[in-house]
């Protein structure tokens, strides 16, 4: 099994997330590539079983400049049968705080995904024991989650 972490990130909160989250894949088998989203070509999303998206939110509760491209050559694409998952991080002293996770999360149903509907949304970098262990736990309930939704979908094939 393949995934792809996409992630825009401006102090390195997001990304740190996403490292993170990376070791956890990877620690459980899963073949696992990290990439900026400048570095990530929409079109190669459905050569992976899973796709995490990660973004910071940007201002009031908008997606960073770096996200918008990827957003919207996404956001045209049909995912059906792709597993994705959705992160970011944000301040609590904005009014929308982590809006951009939202915006993704919506947005990959709209593309025909089957989106984890649990969301990780991190108080600015996960730098604390506590705040790892949320990360490893995501990513491992994510896994959980698509091993699930695979089982239901073999059962419902006539």
């Amino acid at each position: 099994m393949k995934a792809l972490i996409a992630f825009a990130s401006m102090s390195g909160n997001t990304e740190d997330i996403a490292a993170i989250l990376k070791q956890t894949l990877e620690g459980k088998g899963i073949e696992t590539e990290m990439m900026e989203f400048d570095d990530t070509s929409a079109e190669d999303l459905s050569s992976y079983d899973y796709v995490l998206i990660g973004s910071y939110t940007w201002g009031d509760g908008d997606l960073p400049y770096e996200a918008e491209d990827f957003y919207e050559e996404v956001s045209t694409l049909e995912l059906s049968g792709i597993k994705a998952a959705v992160f970011g991080s944000g301040d609590y002293s904005y009014p929308k705080f982590c809006e951009a996770v939202h915006t993704f999360h919506d947005m990959l149903k709209s593309t025909g995904a089957s989106v984890f509907p649990e969301t990780l949304k991190m108080e600015l970098a996960p730098d604390t024991d506590e705040d790892v262990a949320c990360c490893e736990e995501f990513a491992t309930s994510f896994l959980t989650w698509a091993a699930l939704s695979e089982k239901r979908a073999e059962h419902h094939v006539s």
